[in-house]
C-alpha cells in the first residue's frame, strides 16, 4: 500500500518493456542453471554428515530464494508497465521455453509472502490485505489486528521490540524496518520483516502508520542453515590442522634424528654410508605411516627398516611410532628379522586399534659383509651393481595385521664393497598401484637411475638423485626411501 505521504510526488519514468523483459529472461536462465546443480547434488541435508556437502545444499536453497524473489518482483514490475493501444502492437520480447522443474515460482508466490497494513491512529482502525491474512493464519472475516492487539500474535520475545519500533515510529517519526516473529493460530512459527512509516499530518502529528511486512521465513532458514554449515566446516579445518599437526611433530619425533648421511665405522674404517629422505604427499596434508630406520645394534651389526601402515593423520603416525619402536626394542634383544616380522605381525593383530601394514627389514652384518631380511607384504630392496640394479629375491610373508600366526622367512644376500642397496616404501609413483603390483612402478623408474647410482659418491648423494626423480611429482601418498651403500 503506497504512503499518502508520497502522493503529490512525481512518478519515476517507468523502466522499458524490453529491459524488463530481458532481466526477466536472465533471471530465468539462473534459476534454471541453479536448480541443475541442486539436481546434481542428490544431498539429504538432514542425514549426510559431510558439512561442506550440507554447505554447498544450504547455499544453494538460499539463492533459489534470492532467485524467486527476483523473479517475482520483475514480474510485478513487468505487469505494471503500459500497454501500447495502437492496432498493431509490437510484439513482447520472445521469453524462452523453460522446463517446469527448472522455472521460477507460480505468478504470485511473492505475492502471497507480502502484504500489507494500514492503522489508521484518528479512528482506531485498521486496513490490512488478503495476503497479510494468509501470512498471519488468520481469516478475513475475523478482521484485522489493531497495533493493540497486534502482540498477541508475536512471539513473546519480540514483543518488546515491537512495540519500540511502533513507538518510534508513532512519537518520532521514524521508519520502521526490523523483523519479529509470529505464532499463527496452528502453532507453526513464521519470520516477518517489516517496512514501514508514519503518516503525517499538516501539523506535523502522526495521524497514521503503514506498513508491508513479509514473510521471510524460508529465507531466513536458509540462512542460518549456511552459518551452521560454515561454522561446522570452519570447527572441523581447525580439528583437521591440529590433527596435521600432532602428526607432523609425532613423525618428526620417531623417525631418525639424523640428517645428511650415518656411517657406521668398525675398525677405522666406514663399512656402511646411510642416507635416508621422507618424501610427503603431492597435497603434503596426508602424514601417513611410512617410516625408514637405521640403528647399530649392540653386537655390531645394523638394522635396516622401511615400512607403511594404512591410514593418515595422527592414527597412522602414532601406529608407526608403536610399531618402530617395538621393531628397535627386539632388535635390540636379538630377534632375528624373520622373528620380528612374526612378532610385529602379532603386534598389530592383538592392538586396540587394528591395522594393517608393509614392512621390510634386514641386519647388515659388517664382518662378513652379509644381510639377513625379511619382508611383510612389502617391495624387495634393490641392489645395484656394477651399473646396473635388480631386486632382490624376497622370502615368503604376508602383510602385518592380516592373519593370526603368519609364519615369515628370510633371505641372506651377500653384498660386496662399493655395493648399493635401495630400501623404500610404495608411494614414490605419482599413481600408487594396489594389490599385489604395488610398488612396482617406483621400482622399474628406481632401477632406471642405475648409470646415476653408479657415478655417486656417496649414500645421501644418492638420495639427492632420487628426490629429483620422485619429489616433485605430485603422489597421491607419502613415501620413504633409504640408502645404504657398502664401504670398501
Amino acid at each position: 500500500m503506497p504512503s499518502p505521504l508520497f502522493a503529490d510526488h512525481p512518478a519515476d519514468r517507468p523502466p522499458e518493456r524490453d529491459t524488463v523483459e530481458a532481466l526477466i529472461t536472465q533471471a530465468r536462465r539462473l534459476r534454471g542453471g541453479l536448480d541443475a546443480v541442486r539436481r546434481e547434488s542428490t544431498v539429504d541435508t538432514g542425514l549426510t554428515p559431510d558439512p561442506q556437502l550440507r554447505w554447498q545444499r544450504a547455499l544453494c536453497d538460499l539463492a533459489v530464494h534470492h532467485l524467486d524473489d527476483l523473479g517475482g518482483h520483475l514480474d510485478q514490475l513487468r505487469e505494471g508497465l503500459p500497454t501500447e493501444s495502437d492496432d498493431a502492437p509490437e510484439p513482447a520480447a520472445e521469453v524462452p521455453e523453460v522446463p517446469a522443474e527448472l522455472g521460477p515460482p507460480a505468478r504470485g508466490a511473492l505475492l502471497r509472502r507480502v502484504g500489507s497494513a494500514e492503522w489508521n491512529l484518528l479512528t482506531d482502525e485498521a486496513s490490512w490485505s488478503d495476503e497479510l491474512f494468509a501470512i498471519f493464519g488468520r481469516s478475513p472475516a475475523e478482521g484485522p489486528l489493531t497495533l493493540d492487539e497486534l502482540p498477541s500474535l508475536v512471539h513473546a520475545e519480540d514483543q518488546e521490540g515491537l512495540a519500540t519500533m511502533v513507538t518510534d515510529c508513532l512519537v518520532d517519526g521514524r521508519p520502521i524496518d526490523g523483523e519479529f516473529r509470529i505464532v499463527r493460530p496452528d502453532a507453526s512459527l513464521r519470520t516477518v520483516h517489516m517496512v514501514g512509516e508514519p503518516v503525517l499530518e499538516a501539523d506535523g502529528s502522526t495521524a497514521c502508520m503503514w506498513a508491508v511486512l513479509r514473510d521471510v521465513s524460508e529465507l531466513r532458514r536458509s540462512q542460518q542453515a549456511v552459518r551452521e554449515t560454515r561454522e561446522s566446516l570452519h570447527r572441523e579445518r581447525q580439528i583437521a590442522e591440529t590433527e596435521h599437526r600432532l602428526a607432523v611433530e609425532l613423525q618428526e619425533a620417531v623417525l631418525p634424528p639424523w640428517r645428511g648421511s650415518l656411517r657406521f665405522p668398525q675398525d677405522g674404517r666406514v663399512t656402511l654410508d646411510l642416507a635416508g629422505r621422507y618424501l610427503p604427499s603431492g597435497t603434503h596434508t596426508l602424514i601417513g605411516g611410512d617410516w625408514y630406520d637405521a640403528m647399530q645394534l649392540p653386537d655390531g651389526r645394523t638394522l635396516l627398516s622401511v615400512g607403511d601402515l594404512t591410514g593418515h593423520g595422527v592414527a597412522a603416525t602414532s601406529g608407526m611410532a608403536m610399531v618402530l619402536g617395538a621393531l628397535r626394542g627386539m632388535a635390540v634383544a636379538g630377534h632375528r628379522p624373520e622373528q620380528l616380522m612374526g612378532l610385529l605381525n602379532q603386534l598389530l593383530d592383538t592392538a586396540a586399534q587394528p591395522a594393517l601394514g608393509s614392512a621390510m627389514c634386514g641386519t647388515f652384518d659388517p664382518a662378513t659383509r652379509t644381510l639377513e631380511w625379511a619382508q611383510a607384504g612389502h617391495p624387495a630392496p634393490l641392489l645395484f651393481r656394477g651399473g646396473t640394479g635388480r631386486a632382490l629375491d624376497p622370502p615368503e610373508g604376508v602383510l602385518l595385521g592380516a592373519t593370526s600366526g603368519a609364519a615369515y622367512t628370510q633371505r641372506t644376500e651377500q653384498l660386496e664393497p662399493g655395493d648399493l642397496l635401495v630400501l623404500h616404501t610404495d608411494g614414490l609413483a605419482p599413481c600408487r598401484a594396489y594389490g599385489t603390483g604395488a610398488g612396482l612402478e617406483s621400482a622399474e623408474r628406481l632401477l632406471a637411475l642405475a648409470p646415476r647410482f653408479a657415478a655417486a659418491r656417496s649414500a645421501q648423494e644418492s638420495v639427492r638423485i632420487v628426490v629429483e626423480e620422485f619429489g616433485s611429482a605430485e603422489r597421491e601418498d607419502d613415501a620413504c626411501v633409504l640408502i645404504a651403500r657398502v664401504g670398501d
